[in-house]
């Protein structure tokens, strides 16, 4: 049994077809997480779809803003605009199976490699979260997905306000800033206020801005934690750190990352891919 991570596919079906074919992916054998943004900008957001529902369980996903775009927009709460491709899912004779499929997949995950956990998120952790701060958070947005607020939360989803976290938050505030954290977020303050203006690389920060994983004392640095959503950072492999979105939709490479016997031993695989989209 092999153990592998994926970063953003973004419709590109036909990417994750031949990354599966080069790192030889059995469904009965292997276990390989996909790290967000299943959907939108490239072709084929419904074959990706279809693909990890056919693998039942061995291609195991989590969603990022892109997924959460799609269901907004299927239940009206998001206008389509002129970049997104998601009319293949929109239209489709199985729409409902597929969205129902897609509203049932977590915000993160955590997999012991080893006797080692291994964390996944799409985007960031707050600095004031650890692992398991991390998960119990998700698991909150989690279950309105899955539950039958999720129309009347759709339309409330979105906001760059509250900009940090804090405890005492409830309702939809609570929700809209863990949804940040785990599909948004790149930059924040070394305090951990969020800010979503901002795309650069990691070295091009912002005055008084740093990379959410760079902020002193965070929580979870004592695990690994694998992460997409940020393709100007690029391929990142560190300790306790993986960048894996590295550009696929925009003509760079989907990449995989293979564990071996333990999380530290780990090796970069990747295909290049066709541009489906102009950065901008």
């Amino acid at each position: 049994m092999a153990l592998y991570c994926i970063g953003d596919i973004q419709g590109c079906d036909s990417a994750l077809q031949r990354l599966l074919e080069r790192i030889d992916f059995s469904p009965s054998r292997d276990t390989v997480y996909l790290l967000g943004d299943l959907v939108n900008r490239g072709p084929e957001s419904a074959a990706v779809l279809r693909r990890c529902m056919a693998a039942e369980g061995a291609l195991a996903c989590l969603l990022g803003n892109h997924d959460l775009h799609l269901l907004a927009a299927a239940h009206g709460a998001r206008k389509i605009s002129r970049r997104d491709t998601l009319a293949d899912v929109l239209q489709a004779p199985d729409r409902d199976a597929l969205l129902d499929w897609l509203r049932q997949q977590p915000l993160a995950r955590l997999h012991t490699h080893a006797g080692e956990p291994l964390l996944m998120v799409h985007a960031g952790v707050l600095p004031d979260w650890s692992a398991d701060d991390t998960l119990a958070r998700a698991a909150e947005v989690h279950a309105v997905l899955r539950g039958p607020d999720l129309p009347q939360f759709l339309p409330h989803m979105y906001g760059n306000t509250p900009e940090r976290w804090s405890d005492a938050l409830t309702g939809t505030e609570r929700l809209r800033v863990i949804v940040n954290a785990l599909t948004r977020l790149r930059f924040c303050t070394p305090d951990g206020a969020m800010d979503f203006d901002s795309t650069e690389s990691a070295a091009a920060a912002p005055p008084g801005l740093m990379p959410w994983f760079d902020v002193p004392g965070r929580q979870s640095a004592d695990t690994l934690v694998a992460f997409g959503h940020w393709s100007t950072l690029g391929w990142m492999d560190r300790p306790r750190l993986l960048g894996l979105d590295t550009g696929c939709v925009w003509g760079g490479c989907l990449s995989a990352v293979r564990f071996g016997a333990t999380l530290a031993e780990r090796e970069c695989l990747q295909v290049r891919c066709a541009q489906a989209q102009q950065p901008g």
